[in-house]
């Protein structure tokens, strides 16, 4: 383990930018206690009874060629050496992240997995991100290849689709619930009022922002996902192959079954709830086709002057790229349109870097670039030939040439005047940036840019191609996302609860060393019985391990009891007997 970082790194992390690297936790696989494990494995074993034929094969073939293991919770490290040899990683994080942030790992081929894991009464589902939705969810699906490359491809598009105010509201509010829910102690007013803050959100009547769309795309098919025919689908969302209850109940008459199309990037869902419907796609490959399809809709390909809006619209860092391949990141503020829509001059405020092919112009970073950006876009009035299209003879024609005063006027009626320092060009040889001193900038009565403001860099370029979220080069923007400040909560544990654990790690000991011990067994379930009446999922795991017949059969009536008098534990508790029968008759 790197002592500065405290995780494990290898090549696939190490390629990492700093701004999603900050988001990197370390496992701490000490803080997982007995009663972990037993969630882990109750669940593990559960689902591979259940989805041996209800899941796409690809998920037990996965679950052995990722080495994810059925008695104990995964190691990151152990996960990474497996995960290597199909060309993917995993880090641990803190919960949910931003939802760029997670598009991004995921399209550096890297598995953001909340290391943390459910509590015993949610585990059937959570909202909260989770080491066995992660893990054991989308761990063991990412063995199909086409799989893996849709799931690459659809974080590479996410990371560049533009988020709203709205999204960033949202991403909040649903990691605050999810902190709270998985929080022992919490009061119950506390949790009922996140809870209602989520579905305010989620209820009100907005427009659908670039990532809302993506996010429902992510929805539907990696998380919540079913393939093959609508009559016998077959699961492979991780959302569904990590929940105990919502597997099995998604299969059902009641659940709509919806051909898989790209009408699902706007189907909205709610994170606190069952899903009413679920889409089917034929194959791995058909999601690839719907994606590229959706692609098409998007600023990062579309770019014009609604790509621009809505990156100043998301008050974010974002990139607009030229027609000459010039990229302008940072957060943009204004923009002046022609009659025909046309963007004729965009503004940044703030740091803000110039790129070309992602890569960072030397000298045109966000410390030059300190307090903002502008520049006038378009062709040159009364000249036919755009100064991206200019050769040397031409640049030389109109005085485009070092040294000399350039006095021009756009065809928007934007002029400029000022001393030609020099210019950049592409590698094609297009001139894509002007640097003038002693420069004025008009447009009608305005000033847009004045003589004391220092040397003007006058970009080249007739149209914006392209407009995204996120910096063009990673490294001009090292902090470019925002930590939450909701921090998930430990609270102290009761000496009740220590207690319980060290029952539970009595038991698991037992069987890891096969020493279990009919005397033993029979003092814990005592003790069970009189100190937490309500516990059902350590008297599980006693009735696996009890040979003498006599106290199999008191364990076997007290749990039949517990689950008529606690109806919400029936299920988990017969089928969690019929489990441990079954496994027995083996």
């Amino acid at each position: 383990m790197n002592q500065e970082t405290g995780y494990e790194s290898n090549e696939l992390i190490d390629r990492l930018p700093k701004h999603l690297k900050q988001f990197i936790k370390p496992q701490n696989y000490e803080d997982y206690t007995p009663i972990d494990q037993a969630v882990w494995r109750y669940v593990m074993r559960k689902n591979v009874q259940y989805l041996s034929h209800a899941a796409h094969e690809s998920y037990l073939n996965g679950l052995k060629q990722t080495g994810i293991e059925i008695d104990s919770i995964p190691s990151m490290y152990g996960m990474n050496r497996i995960l290597k040899e199909i060309g993917w990683a995993a880090v641990a994080v803190d919960g949910f992240i931003p939802p760029n942030a997670f598009m991004e790992f995921q399209a550096f081929k890297v598995l953001v997995i909340a290391s943390d894991i459910r509590q015993l009464e949610h585990i059937e589902y959570t909202p909260a991100p989770d080491i066995i939705h992660e893990s054991a969810g989308h761990a063991p699906i990412i063995a199909n290849l086409d799989y893996a490359e849709y799931l690459r491809r659809l974080g590479a598009i996410g990371a560049k689709a533009i988020l709203s105010n709205y999204d960033m509201e949202l991403y909040e509010a649903v990691r605050k619930l999810s902190i709270l829910k998985e929080a022992e102690g919490v009061p119950q007013a506390e949790i009922d009022e996140a809870e209602q803050e989520v579905n305010r959100l989620q209820n009100m009547d907005v427009e659908h922002s670039e990532m809302a769309k993506i996010r429902n795309l992510q929805w539907w098919t990696v998380e919540y996902g079913l393939l093959g025919s609508l009559d016998a689908p077959k699961i492979y969302g991780a959302g569904l192959l990590s929940s105990i209850g919502e597997s099995k109940s998604c299969m059902s008459d009641a659940v709509r079954k919806i051909p898989y199309s790209i009408e699902a990037a706007y189907q909205g869902f709610d994170i606190t709830k069952p899903q009413p419907q679920l889409y089917v796609t034929p194959d791995f490959s058909y999601l690839m086709q719907v994606l590229e399809e959706f692609s098409n809709t998007l600023s990062v390909r579309k770019g014009g002057s609604k790509g621009l809006q809505r990156l100043i619209d998301s008050h974010m860092v974002g990139t607009i790229e030229l027609s000459t391949g010039l990229q302008i990141s940072g957060k943009f503020t204004r923009t002046i349109l022609n009659d025909d829509n046309e963007v004729i001059f965009f503004k940044t405020e703030g740091p803000t870097a110039l790129a070309y092919r992602e890569k960072e112009l030397i000298g045109h970073g966000t410390a030059y670039h300190s307090h903002g950006f502008s520049s006038p876009l378009g062709k040159l009035k009364n000249i036919s030939l755009a100064i991206e299209d200019m050769g040397p003879v031409d640049l030389k024609a109109y005085n485009f040439y070092d040294g000399e005063w350039l006095s021009f006027e756009f065809e928007s009626g934007i002029k400029v005047e000022g001393l030609n320092l020099t210019g950049i060009r592409n590698i094609q040889g297009k001139l894509m940036l002007i640097q003038l001193t002693n420069c004025t900038v008009t447009y009608k009565d305005e000033i847009l840019f004045a003589p004391e403001h220092g040397v003007f860099d006058m970009v080249v370029g007739k149209e914006i191609v392209s407009a995204f979220a996120g910096a063009a080069d990673a490294n001009s923007f090292p902090n470019l996302y925002d930590v939450s400040q909701t921090i998930t909560k430990k609270p102290p544990k009761s000496e009740a609860k220590k207690q319980l654990e060290g029952f539970y790690g009595s038991v698991r000991k037992m069987r890891e060393q096969k020493t279990e011990n009919d005397t033993n067994l029979h003092d814990i379930f005592q003790k069970l019985q009189a100190e937490y009446p309500k516990e059902w999922l350590l008297h599980l795991e006693i009735f696996e391990l009890a040979k003498d017949e006599s106290l199999r059969d008191k364990i076997h009536n007290y749990l039949n009891n517990l689950a008529l008098k606690q109806s919400n534990l029936k299920r988990l508790i017969l089928e969690g007997i019929e489990l441990v029968e079954e496994f027995q008759a083996k």
